[in-house]
């Protein structure tokens, strides 16, 4: 039998009239004694699960027999644990919101929206928008993956081509030329240098590469290294105006979502700013909810940012004004997930010639350099 504890399987024992006389826990896999092996929790089975349970509830299925249903057809262990747990804490009287804090894949949006259905008696309708929330941020999660996937494998197959040909080709081809008693062309020099370099100092390179990245993960994590780096990535061109609209996007569909579904302008506005993903734009939003409290409109400190667009100021400003905000920002946010889409396509056919002529120039330079002195052996025989 499956159970978070035996006391909830010695207490379902007895309403079928079962007396046990023994109850022990079954033994434990490897992934249980080494917690990272345990698989995680993905974003699609999240989506699954919410949209499951408001339709579960909306039928008329109480909440437990609910949860009790979705652990049973989880397929994720892990997964099935932790609802397996809410369902617990849901049967000794905690509420649903409360049960889902206690575990780290429900972040401070998923619980307020389902504090807000709770408080409002709306949770299957919450729950649905929340599983529609959680699928358009998926899609655009994969859009953007998609856009810097392509370009990460061609540089690292370039980085790995010119390596191998740097270690193993050129050495070849230095050894070949030492005989021929005349100065290479200075092309074919800087390449030999460059192959003698590499060679001499790989470890030193890997673990420079390794030791930066560690460096750089580090300072990303204190406050001002974040700061500091999101701005910088902001100003890159091409990429820089892509993760605005992205930004932008995720803030206006989290903003409308939450409105909509009950959730005050004030915890909106913060669960919003943790979800931006761009340090720059989370103060931004923090900033307009520090000018909410003392009594001012959303407009005027989102255009006193100078990160959201016009347009999106003057359709919050008509929100506003007409009490619809929350439908604006959703509008707002459907324009720029449109717009993300238009600049991921051209991105992708922009990378992909630029990529290959980077790729070809960088092989084809090293071979012609090597070539060069062997156009030159006609004069160097001639020469003796």
């Amino acid at each position: 039998m499956e159970a978070p504890d035996e006391r909830l399987v010695r207490l379902h024992l007895r309403r079928l009239k079962i007396t046990p006389i023994k109850i022990k826990p079954k033994s434990k896999g490897l992934t249980d004694y080494i917690p990272f092996l345990r698989p995680k929790v993905k974003a699609k089975e999240l989506v699954v699960f919410t949209r499951q349970l408001a339709t579960m509830i909306n039928a008329g299925l109480p909440l437990v027999q609910a949860l009790d249903a979705l652990a049973h057809q989880q397929e994720n262990k892990t997964f099935k644990e932790i609802i397996q747990n809410i369902k617990a804490d849901v049967e000794g009287g905690l509420s649903l919101t409360e049960a889902l804090k206690k575990h780290k894949c429900f972040d401070n949006l998923y619980t307020n929206m389902v504090q807000a259905g709770e408080m409002g008696g709306n949770l299957d309708e919450v729950l649905m928008r929340l599983a529609t929330y959680m699928e358009k941020s998926l899609k655009l999660k994969k859009k953007i993956k998609g856009a810097l996937t392509y370009p990460a494998i061609v540089v690292s197959i370039s980085v790995i081509v010119v390596t191998i040909i740097l270690l193993f080709v050129i050495p070849v081809f230095e050894k070949m030329f030492s005989d021929f008693g005349k100065a290479l062309p200075l092309p074919t020099q800087i390449v030999i240098a460059i192959s003698n370099f590499v060679k001499n100092y790989i470890l030193a390179i890997i673990g420079g590469i390794i030791l930066g990245s560690m460096a750089l993960k580090r300072y990303y994590a204190t406050e001002k290294g974040r700061r500091q780096i999101d701005a910088l990535i902001l100003r890159v061109p091409v990429f820089g105006p892509l993760i605005r609209k992205v930004a932008v996007a995720k803030f206006a569909r989290t903003l409308g979502t939450l409105i909509n579904s009950g959730v005050s302008i004030i915890e909106a506005l913060k669960v919003a700013a943790a979800t931006a993903g761009n340090k720059v734009v989370e103060e931004a939003i923090l900033n307009v909810r520090a000018n909410i409290t003392e009594g001012r409109s959303i407009a005027d400190p989102l255009e006193e940012s100078g990160i959201f667009p016009h347009m999106v100021v003057q359709m919050v400003a008509v929100g506003e004004s007409t009490g619809a905000l929350d439908t604006m920002l959703n509008k707002v946010a459907e324009f720029f997930e449109d717009e993300v889409d238009a600049t991921v396509e051209a991105l992708t056919s922009m990378i992909e010639p630029f990529m290959i002529v980077f790729l070809g120039g960088t092989i084809g330079g090293i071979i012609v350099a090597m070539y060069l002195p062997i156009f030159q052996i006609g004069d160097i025989v001639s020469g003796h």
